[in-house]
């Protein structure tokens, strides 16, 4: 990632709205969300949204696509990989368990459901 685009990126997540659908849209995983969807769970008007989204968008922190009359958004998981890269590039001077817990935290971890013994 050049340095140009981190910044890019780091502009329009630096803005409390954004941040929060970035994180949402994370969660929601390669499904996405429709705008109506995103405007509700982050709690602004659909207009609102839709020029949060178009932020982030331009950023390259996310995609959309249609599907019959919805906008699907999405997290693009490959540049939010790169920007995390781009901030661990110069890491560790040479002494990576300086950075393997910052990266081992960042990963995904399977989300596991408890049973509950009947009584």
């Amino acid at each position: 990632m050049r340095e140009s685009q981190a910044r890019e990126c780091f502009a329009a997540l630096s803005q409390e709205t954004r941040l929060g659908i970035v994180r949402l849209l994370v969660r929601a995983g390669t499904e996405g969300m429709a705008a109506g969807a995103v405007a509700e769970q982050v709690g602004v008007s659909a207009s609102n949204v839709s020029f949060h989204l178009k932020e982030l968008e331009r950023a390259g922190l996310i995609t959309q696509r249609r599907e019959s009359r919805s906008i699907i958004y999405a997290a693009d998981y490959a540049v939010l990989g790169d920007l995390i890269g781009f901030l661990m590039k110069d890491c560790c001077a040479g002494k990576p368990e300086i950075c393997e817990p910052v990266l081992a935290s960042a990963t995904c971890k399977p989300v596991t459901t408890r049973k509950r013994a009947h009584a």
